[in-house]
């Protein structure tokens, strides 16, 4: 029998619970997991993909199955560079299902052969995204109810830098 691994892509800044948490929760339905750090989003980022990627690794340390890598292709290309059958995806809210829907109809068509499985967010972890933890951080305050205690240091110090 043949491992199913699927792709977890992100830009992952910061990781978060509910990421954490879908990670863990698609290795339920795959053998491994692989949370791609994507190194050129068209985002401004807080943290470097060597940074992000740290990060991600330390905050997934304990958890069977999943590791980090970094990639710098399209996603279906990393995906199928991996060995992969899916790509996993979470949605948070009624507005991230377009985006979420015209990017897995983009990937279908580059790659009808990779799976897109979507997640829904668990209630518990549904309102946290990297944004409101940058945003919230940078604002003084530790996020620590939102994101592991290491990143709750990083950001503290990626925004005393900034100062």
């Amino acid at each position: 029998m043949s491992t199913r691994i699927a792709v977890y892509p992100g830009s992952f800044d910061p990781v978060t619970y509910a990421h954490l948490d879908v990670a863990a929760r698609a290795t339920r339905l795959f053998d491994r997991v692989v949370m791609g750090v994507f190194d050129r989003p068209q985002k401004n980022l807080l943290f470097s993909t060597e940074e992000r990627l740290a990060l991600l690794r330390t905050a997934i340390a304990n958890v069977p199955r999943v590791e980090a890598v970094s990639y710098n292709a399209l996603t279906v290309d990393f995906a199928r560079s991996m060995g992969a059958v899916a790509l996993i995806r979470g949605l948070r809210t009624v507005s991230d299902f377009e985006v979420e829907y015209n990017m897995a109809q983009l990937n279908q068509t580059l790659d009808p052969e990779i799976e897109v499985v979507v997640l829904m967010a668990s209630r518990r972890y549904a309102h946290i995204s990297s944004s409101a933890v940058r945003e919230i951080a940078g604002m003084g305050r530790d996020p620590v109810d939102f994101v592991p205690p290491h990143i709750v240091a990083a950001l503290r110090q990626k925004f005393a830098q900034r100062g």
